[in-house]
């Protein structure tokens, strides 16, 4: 059947606005479904069915792609207990400065990444990147003075600049708005410190010529390389590029995403939609919210091990002690998500309670004795529940953008305030305040605090705004009135978008 066949079925008199659904001016989304044969509606077993398909599939592709990512920059952590610091004759706050340094590579690096991811084939390009942070990762190995590790460190933070924003934008063209924070809390599950944990272990055993810390970085540098080139053979950004997908399967798949109204993708660079994420009052709210929920984690990733180690244990056991750590932040990550996405439109209320629990666990380090190892260790894993509102954070990001060029800009500086977190927090953790860190536990308590207003404060905005917008009750089913949602709007153009509270 011919596209004009299909419009003349369907009773719609084309406009030249409309017209302009096969131009480069509109999401591919549209015309993938202009160009391709129509199939009838999915049943709701069929439904879940091809949903459940695409999660063993898309789901591991990206957790694994993600953690492995993150072990590459956790690890430092761990190569801190096993000798990096004396071997490379560290001194001062300089081995602050090695977990702060990351950082800067991603700011450095953030936009020309998100330029790119735009206009080259977003998933490729994610990918090319992960064989980057990999190579660098096993140059740390290579490394015997502070200004090397600084360079290599600072090239790694360029490359993995694009991880959160990339993966966030490839879970956005794939699922529902109600289907994406669970989603990320499996993709972003903080598995990183349970394989370093467990690396760490294994490594602390190794009786040979180089270093155990040297051992460390080539394990999981040659890992993430040999999977960053599978990855980037076969990781489609969007349903219209799954090998796994029939052209039927792949129709029905940008049908529902087309329901979120916030786009799948569109390769022309929009100014004016930079512009409005610019001046997006929510985009500023979360970066702050980001920048403050990261502190915490800036300093926790650098110094996890360090902190354990100061209680009394072993090096190989504290290794093997920062893994629950990791189950803990991904337990956070998954129950959070889970009631963001049960408890209709209160994820901010759910943001707000999951501040509370690292609170708790911050106050736990502060004030019980350091000699009370077991009270101090619950305080420690308590601490890294602060991942649960981070993903919940993530995902009101994703459901309340709208237009491809202003989800990659918003998405971008995000990254820049997840980026900035992490450059503070090594700070906050003073050499001359060891094995206490005083200041960085204040600085944890006052992060969070700041989180829960930011987030209040987000929660009122989009609330209001929804009042401002009519309720719009149109069932939107055929191919026209779908391919009406993807023309590449922003929230800010679309009328009747309704935002995520």
């Amino acid at each position: 059947m011919s596209i004009s066949d299909k419009n003349a079925n369907m009773d719609v008199e084309q406009s030249p606005e409309d017209k302009t659904v096969l131009g480069q001016h509109v999401d591919k989304a549209a015309k993938f479904l202009a160009e391709t044969q129509e199939y009838p509606p999915l049943s709701f077993e069929a439904e879940k069915k091809l949903l459940r398909k695409v999660d063993w599939i898309m789901i591991p592709i990206l957790f694994i792609t993600a953690t492995l990512g993150a072990v590459d920059k956790v690890a430092l952590g761990t190569a801190a207990i096993y000798g990096l610091r004396t071997d490379t004759n560290l001194v001062g706050q300089q081995y602050s400065w090695l977990g702060s340094i990351l950082s800067l590579g991603a700011l450095t690096g953030m936009f020309p990444s998100s330029y790119l991811i735009h206009r080259l084939p977003s998933a490729k390009y994610l990918c090319s990147c992960s064989v980057g942070w990999s190579t660098m990762a096993l140059l740390m190995a290579a490394c015997t003075n502070w200004s090397s590790l600084m360079a290599v460190r600072f090239l790694m933070g360029c490359f993995e600049a694009i991880i959160v924003p990339g993966i966030s934008l490839i879970i956005a063209s794939w699922y529902k708005k109600s289907e994406q924070p669970p989603r990320n809390a499996l993709v972003f599950a903080a598995a990183s410190s349970v394989i370093n944990g467990f690396l760490s272990w294994a490594v602390g055993h190794i009786d040979a010529k180089l270093a155990t810390w040297q051992y460390l970085f080539l394990i999981v540098g040659s890992v993430t390389f040999a999977w960053s080139l599978f990855v980037l053979w076969f990781m489609p950004a969007t349903p219209m590029d799954a090998l796994f997908l029939s052209q039927e399967e792949k129709y029905h798949m940008v049908r529902r995403v087309a329901q979120n109204k916030t786009g799948v993708a569109n390769k022309e660079w929009k100014w004016c939609q930079v512009k409005e994420a610019f001046i997006d009052p929510k985009t500023w709210i979360i970066f702050l919210f980001n920048i403050a929920i990261n502190i915490p984690n800036g300093g926790l990733t650098t110094f996890n091990g360090i902190i354990i180690a100061n209680l009394g244990f072993s090096s190989v056991n504290a290794s093997l002690l920062s893994m629950p750590t990791g189950v803990m932040s991904t337990l956070s990550a998954f129950i959070f998500s889970y009631l963001g996405v049960k408890w209709h439109n209160r994820r901010c209320l759910v943001t707000v309670a999951a501040c509370i629990v690292p609170i708790i666990g911050t106050a736990v380090v502060y004030a019980v004795d350091r000699g009370n190892v077991g009270g101090q260790m619950v305080g420690i894993y308590l601490l890294y529940t602060y991942f649960g509102p981070y993903v919940v954070g993530i995902g009101l990001a994703q459901a309340n953008t709208a237009g491809n060029t202003k989800k990659t800009v918003v998405f971008a500086i995000l990254y820049i305030g997840y980026a900035v977190g992490n450059l503070i927090g090594p700070q906050t953790f003073r050499a001359d305040q060891a094995p206490a860190y005083t200041g960085g536990v204040v600085a944890m308590i006052v992060c969070y605090c700041v989180c829960i207003g930011l987030i209040c404060l987000y929660w009122a905005l989009c609330v209001w705004k929804n009042k401002r917008i009519a309720a719009d009750g149109e069932q939107r089913g055929s191919v026209a009135e779908i391919m009406d949602d993807l023309k590449d709007q922003t929230d800010f153009e679309q009328d009747g978008f309704k935002y995520t509270t």
